[in-house]
Formats: C-alpha cells, sequence, structure tokens
C-alpha cells in the first residue's frame, strides 16, 4: 500500500441521514482487506470509533507478518521457526533491521559495529547508583533507556538513513549491557563489562551472572536457549509496546526516548508480563497433585482461577513459537537436570493439558510463555528480570519499527480523535455560589496556616500527596487534575 497508489476498489458507507461517502478498499500483500478511511473525517466529519485499536491498522509495515488463523509468523517473509532454528541473534537482528539476511561480509561487519557499542558512557553508570536496591529492573530500565537520548541527541537527523542506522546499531549493541546493568543494580552486586570474544546471548549471561571474585562458565546449551528466546520475542507485528513507539516517534523525538517509551508499556502486565503470571500461577498450584482441582476450576466458567500460558489471541491454531520453545525448554531441563518442584509441576501440567480434550478441543496449547517462563526459571533468571528479557529481544523490533517509521515520506503525527461523553459548555459558577460549606469548617487555601510538609512521603501538599492531615481537623483529600495537551 502507498500513499500514492490509485485504489482499484471502493466500498460506500451510508450514513442515517442518507448520506453516503465512498471509502477505497485496499489489499496487502497477504490478501487482507483495509477500508482506507483517512479521508473520512475530513471530507464528513465522521470518525470511526475503535478502543484498542482491534479493527484498526495504524500503519503499513514490511518487517513482521502474522497469520493467525494457521499460525503463521514471519520476520521480513522468513518463518520464525526456521530463523530461530538455522539462525542466531545475529542474523535477526541484520534481517529486521536492514531487510535482508546478512552474507558473510556483511556479518562479519555488523558483528563489528554492534561489539563497537556494546559499552556505555561512564557517566550514564552513575543512573545506576541513584536506585535503590529493591528498585524494580525495569523501572531502572526506563530511566537508563531514556537517558541515551541524553548522551546521543546532538546532530541526529532521523531523516537521515545513516544516522537512523547509528541509533539502531546503538540500540542493538547497548541493551543487554543496560540489561545487566540494571540486574546488577537491583542485586547489589558490582557491574560486569562486556566482552568481545562473546556472542550476543552469552555476553548476557556472563554480564548478569559473573562475579569479580571467581570465573564464570558459560554453557552453550544455556547461551543458545536464551538466544532462541530473544529471537523469538525480537518483533510481533503492531503490539502495545511496537505501537508505542511508533506513537512517540511520530512526534520526532530522540529515538532512545521513543525506545524507552515501548519499555514502559511492555512492563505492563496486560502485556509483558505474561510469563511471570504463569510462575506465579505455578507457586499458586503448589504441587503436581493439585493439578486436577486447578484444571477443573479453570474449565469452570464461573471460577476465577485461570490457567496462565495456555492459548494466544492473535493465533486460532498453535503459536508457531511454541513448538521451537517447547523442544527448547525440554532439552535445557534435560541438560542441566535440574531438581525443582516447580519445574516438575510445569510439565506434568503440560502433559496433562496436552493430553485433555476440553483444552484439545479450544486449541488451548501452552504458547511461548508458558515455555521461556519455566526456561527463565531454569537459567537462574529471577522473576522481577522476566520482561527485562522480555525488553532486550524486543527491543530490535521496536527500533526496527521506529527506523521504518522515521523513514517514510509522508510525516504524520499520530493525534487519535475521541468520541467526547462529557458535559458539554457551562458557565463557571463563582465560589460563593457553589455551596458545600463555610471557609471556617477547618479547610484552609494553599499559603494558610493548617497544612504543612512533615517530610514523610505523601505527607504535604509540595510533595503532590494524595493526602493533607491536620491534628484534630478535617482530613483534607487533594485530587490533582492531568490535562492532555494534543
Amino acid at each position: 500500500m502507498t500513499d500514492g497508489a490509485p485504489p482499484c476498489e471502493a466500498a460506500t458507507i451510508t450514513f442515517p441521514d442518507g448520506r453516503t461517502v465512498k471509502v477505497p478498499v485496499l489489499h496487502d500483500a497477504a490478501g487482507a482487506t483495509f477500508l482506507d478511511v483517512r479521508r473520512l473525517f475530513p471530507d464528513t466529519g465522521v470518525c470511526t470509533f475503535d478502543p484498542g485499536f482491534n479493527s484498526t491498522a495504524s500503519c503499513a509495515s514490511t518487517i513482521t507478518f502474522i497469520d493467525g488463523q494457521n499460525g503463521r509468523l514471519l520476520y521480513r517473509g522468513y518463518p520464525i521457526e526456521d530463523l530461530a532454528e538455522h539462525g542466531d541473534m545475529v542474523d535477526c537482528a541484520h534481517l529486521l533491521l536492514r531487510g535482508s539476511l546478512p552474507t558473510r561480509a556483511q556479518r562479519l561487519a555488523f558483528i563489528g559495529e554492534a561489539r563497537n557499542h556494546r559499552l556505555v558512557h561512564e557517566n550514564l553508570i552513575r543512573f545506576f547508583h541513584g536506585f535503590n536496591h529493591d528498585a524494580h529492573p525495569m523501572a531502572i530500565m526506563v530511566g537508563v533507556v531514556g537517558a541515551l537520548s541524553a548522551f546521543y541527541n546532538d546532530g541526529m537527523d532521523i531523516r537521515d538513513q545513516a544516522h537512523r542506522d547509528k541509533a539502531a546499531i546503538r540500540v542493538f549493541g547497548k541493551m543487554t549491557t543496560l540489561a545487566a546493568m540494571a540486574y546488577k543494580t537491583a542485586h547489589g552486586q558490582p557491574i560486569v563489562y562486556p566482552r568481545d570474544d562473546l556472542n550476543f546471548a552469552e555476553n548476557f549471561l556472563y554480564m548478569m551472572f559473573a562475579l569479580p571474585t571467581r570465573p564464570y562458565a558459560l554453557d552453550p546449551v544455556a547461551a543458545r536457549c536464551l538466544e532462541v528466546i530473544l529471537m523469538l520475542h525480537a518483533d510481533h507485528e503492531q503490539n502495545a509496546s511496537t505501537s508505542t513507539v511508533r506513537i512517540a516517534g511520530s512526534s520526532q523525538a530522540n529515538p532512545f526516548a521513543c525506545i524507552a517509551a515501548g519499555v514502559a508499556s511492555l512492563w505492563g502486565p496486560a502485556h509483558g508480563g505474561a510469563n511471570e503470571a504463569v510462575l506465579h500461577m505455578l507457586e499458586e498450584i503448589g504441587s503436581v497433585e493439585n493439578i486436577p482441582a486447578c484444571v477443573a476450576k479453570a474449565k469452570d466458567k464461573a471460577d476465577p482461577f485461570r490457567l496462565m500460558g495456555f492459548g494466544h489471541r492473535l493465533y486460532k491454531t498453535t503459536d508457531p513459537r511454541a513448538k521451537l520453545m517447547r523442544d527448547m525448554c525440554h532439552k535445557l531441563l534435560g541438560h542441566l537436570k535440574i531438581e525443582d518442584p516447580l519445574l516438575d509441576l510445569a510439565m506434568e501440567l503440560e502433559r496433562v493439558a496436552l493430553s485433555d480434550e476440553y483444552f484439545i478441543k479450544r486449541k488451548l496449547y501452552p504458547n511461548v510463555d508458558f515455555y521461556s517462563g519455566i526456561c527463565f526459571r531454569a537459567l537462574g533468571i529471577p522473576v522481577n528480570m522476566f520482561t527485562v528479557v522480555f525488553a532486550v529481544g524486543r527491543s530490535i523490533g521496536w527500533i526496527s519499527q521506529w527506523s521504518e517509521m522515521a523513514a517514510e515520506s509522508v510525516e504524520r503525527i499520530s493525534r487519535p480523535r475521541q468520541m467526547y461523553e462529557g458535559e458539554m459548555e457551562r458557565r463557571f459558577v463563582p465560589l460563593e455560589e457553589r455551596g458545600g460549606g463555610s471557609d471556617d469548617d477547618g479547610a484552609r487555601e494553599d499559603g494558610e496556616e493548617g497544612a504543612k510538609d512533615d517530610g514523610k512521603e505523601g505527607g504535604g501538599i509540595g510533595r503532590g500527596a494524595g493526602n493533607v492531615e491536620a491534628p484534630g481537623k478535617l482530613l483534607l483529600e487533594v485530587h490533582v487534575a492531568h490535562v492532555g495537551h494534543a
């Protein structure tokens, strides 16, 4: 689809008042049909209403394709199963960022570029020292990834292909370093720098788990498992975090600020926390003996209990990433020979679900989140780092999508409409006409005695507090209204 291409077909929309309007009908490379409503509001004053954008294509893209009916996921046309089974993270990143699998020469050059950008500025490391010891690693990531924009901002022209490529290779090179530093900070351990002799996944494991007091032995099976997980999560069309990156980028914001926005969106439990939810569910089940009762509860629509990590809203058959992840999961557990009751429970739950007619009929198979959560636990990655690892993998897709958007010939800032349901224009009511008590009932205006900042969290007006308490007086709740800007 291009902006200048003449439409071959048109659909007619008829409004209740009898007006009609023709809108172009477009088809993508897979043959899917889209109504082009870009001129609908300018020409008619009518908007479409689609909360969550479930029926709206916000962009045209050449990067990733999901065929939910047939369980396919393609990166630039390559099935994810083939790429993850036969390729590595360099193949995946080069493909997403530059559109093709690298030749030998391109591969060596790409590895060299990424290696040169693994380190972060020493002044940026000081940011990590300012976080509490118990700070969530995703909170740290939101801050330090956004802080990259303070170090790489001068002279950046997002319309320049070379500038976009450099920003992209910096994201690819630095995200594992920042993620590992976030892990170390959250655990009160000294930061470990990357090594040039290690590949992408090996470096990530090394920087997370190595200590200066003893040698760290890398396990190639563990490293390969982590690499596959990162590749499987690299991109997934216009999900919440990817759309966030594109929306932020549409204002021509610094690319690292856009990636930080993606990290923040991914942090939400409805998006990036699915594999965490799997582990929490297994802990709730407790033991193998409780599986039959929990499966029965999951089948009961009246029961709030849900089995996490089964099925996927986009895939009507199986998640194409799940089979490869399942094989990798079983290989890892067999290799490590870990004795962990929770992992034993997970394997038994998988067996029960795959043989239960209820799950088979509804195609509720274990998905990539189910297996990745188990793998993370086996690798020794703590639960609060699960979404961080997800962010590292997805950052390749984010920056690829950002670069594609920034290269578009027509600049459009994202500006959705809304269906307003509030009050229409009203007359301002002076304070003395509003009722509700007098000025001497204990509540005081700002600046008067009676409300003070005692230095405690949430204890005073000057701290953006929620409650202000004056001894022996009325408890006053302060509400802060946030006004949206265009």
